[in-house]
């Protein structure tokens, strides 16, 4: 058991420890805040997309016309990209 000398020896870790506590990070609250946000801006926008004034089908047809255009162009860009970094470069080498 500790006297009160020692007790008023410890400082504020000592104290946490002895109770089985730890002081908290000032930044342990970003993830959770990042993974909250990021949540609520999917559900924002899915909501936003059903509360849209399209009608359900034009709004349908309209997401899966750009779906489409997606899956085509990206492995363009994705082709075009790995063409320029996996090609010899231009500059001579002394």
């Amino acid at each position: 058991m500790l006297n009160l000398k020692e007790l008023k020896k410890l400082d504020r870790d000592d104290l946490l420890d002895l109770v089985g506590l730890q002081r908290s990070s000032s930044s342990d609250w970003i993830a959770p805040a990042l993974t909250a946000l990021g949540v609520g801006l999917l559900v924002g926008a899915g909501l936003g997309l059903l509360l849209a004034p399209k009608p359900g089908a034009e709004l349908r047809n309209d997401l899966k016309d750009r779906l489409r255009s997606a899956q085509d162009t990206l492995p363009e860009q994705l082709r075009g990209a790995t063409a320029s970094t996996s090609s010899p470069s231009s500059r001579s080498t002394p």
